[in-house]
């Protein structure tokens, strides 16, 4: 079971981390799809104007007499290099102006004008397709306005964008984000609570459950199928299961008649060795089909919630069969630490099951030694009731499996095999459980109830 569920990915996890992602796409994607916009919208020479006021900080001088200069820098050289048709026009605040590049004759008009305005984006003039703009740099110098064109590059425009916004979505995703991943997975984890709540119920089924149906109210829409199915699976089960204990309890009662013809003829032989064998084989077969028929009735008992006394079962269990197991070779004792000690259960179930025990002891219990019926108030307020023998003890690798239905430690042990199972049914149809101990000096199983 944990191999499998470590081998399944989790629903939960990878819905969690995919919605996520989707999520930081989608955002990444409106930031992207904003930038591309406003490279769209705006001046293409957007881009140019960082690399522009770096380049002037260097490049732009002043003369004696107050004439600007620009020197051909190394930037300068640098910038042309990969703009080669860039131009500007520098001027300062008294109207002195200096320029670069081939100024295209639309714009050659402004030069007296470019002091008055702060900032511009001048295009879509019929007398050129080139577009301009103006703005204030900073530089070493003061403060300057320069209209620049020339470097029509989107790319710049874009990345532009991206940089100078970026105090804009930044805080964002640094908001968004874990919000986001702390709040998928829960929001995925309540989507998911019903089906986590079906799978427990699920696994609290029992096979001997019977009528035991998932709900599919409050369930996703496309998990209900797989509800119905399931539900009807279980459904198909019963049906077979039904049919199973009808055909069981109808074989064990038809042979109670052949059994008791056969019991009746050989009482009528002559005594013998083969009388004796045969009389043995049908008291075994006998035993097998009451035990059937006990395994079948205690499957569908309905009489749990009757008052019984656990004290008063095993005492008069305890009574019956002291005289087969005498005649077996043991002695046999009956022990209570209480007088009494009241339950509800099933009064024709547990006597059974105490029965199985004991006969159980005395058919592996090596026909010598002392077998003990013992009656004690378990630590959580329940009952126990222990029956111990002395004989040779089960092998380390038959104890859990002597509790299956028709195991049996030997093949030719007398019984079909069903005792054992038939006392860990009982325990469980009343909230218990059996257990059992054994070693080289005997066998030790107790029935637990709550």
């Amino acid at each position: 079971m944990a191999k499998a569920q470590s081998a399944n990915p989790s629903l939960w996890w990878r819905l969690s981390w995919q919605l996520s992602i989707v999520f930081v796409a989608v955002v990444a994607a409106v930031i992207v799809g904003l930038c591309v916009y406003g490279a769209m919208i705006l001046s293409p020479n957007v881009g140019t104007e960082d690399e522009l006021t770096t380049v002037l900080d260097e490049a732009l001088g002043r003369e004696t007499d107050g004439r600007l200069v620009i020197t051909d820098s190394p930037r300068l050289r640098s910038f042309k290099a990969e703009a080669e048709g860039l131009w500007f026009i520098v001027a300062d605040q008294d109207g002195r102006t200096v320029s670069y590049g081939a100024i295209p004759q639309a714009y050659r008009g402004l030069a007296d004008y470019i002091r008055l305005i702060k900032e511009g984006d001048i295009r879509g003039a019929r007398e050129t397709d080139e577009s301009a703009a103006i703005d204030a740099i900073e530089t070493r110098l003061g403060t300057f306005r320069v209209m620049y064109g020339g470097d029509p590059s989107r790319s710049s425009t874009f990345l532009t964008m991206l940089i100078e916004t970026y105090p804009i979505y930044i805080p964002l995703l640094a908001v968004s984000l874990p919000a986001v991943f702390f709040a998928v997975p829960r929001i995925v984890g309540r989507a998911l609570r019903g089906i986590s709540d079906l799978a427990r119920e699920a696994a609290e089924i029992e096979p001997r459950r019977h009528g035991a149906r998932l709900p599919v109210d409050g369930i996703p829409r496309e998990v209900a199928p797989l509800v119905n199915a399931f539900n009807g699976t279980l459904e198909r089960l019963e049906s077979e299961f039904r049919k199973r204990q009808r055909f069981l309890m109808d074989a064990a009662h038809e042979l109670r008649t052949p059994i008791a013809i056969m019991q009746t003829r050989i009482d009528g032989m002559p005594d013998g060795r083969e009388r004796q064998r045969l009389l043995d084989d049908v008291a075994r077969l006998g035993q097998a089909a009451e035990q059937l028929l006990d395994f079948e009735r205690n499957d569908q008992a309905t009489d749990l919630d009757e008052p019984v006394d656990l004290v008063e079962i095993a005492r008069m269990t305890v009574a019956d069969l002291a005289p087969l197991a005498i005649a077996a070779g043991y002695q046999i004792s009956f022990q209570s630490e209480v007088k009494s000690l009241k339950r509800k259960g099933s009064p024709s179930a547990l006597p059974r099951a105490v029965s199985n025990l004991v006969r159980n002891a005395i058919d592996h219990g090596g026909n010598s030694g002392m077998i003990t019926v013992s009656v004690s108030r378990s630590p959580s307020g329940g009952g126990r009731i222990t029956v111990a023998d002395e004989g040779p003890g089960i092998p380390a690798e038959h104890r859990e499996l002597v509790f299956e239905p028709f195991y049996r430690v030997t093949p030719k042990s007398r019984g079909a095999g069903l005792g054992l199972s038939l006392v860990k049914q009982v325990a469980a149809n009343h909230g218990g459980e059996v257990s059992i101990e054994s070693s080289a000096v005997g066998t030790r199983v107790v029935i637990e109830l709550a």
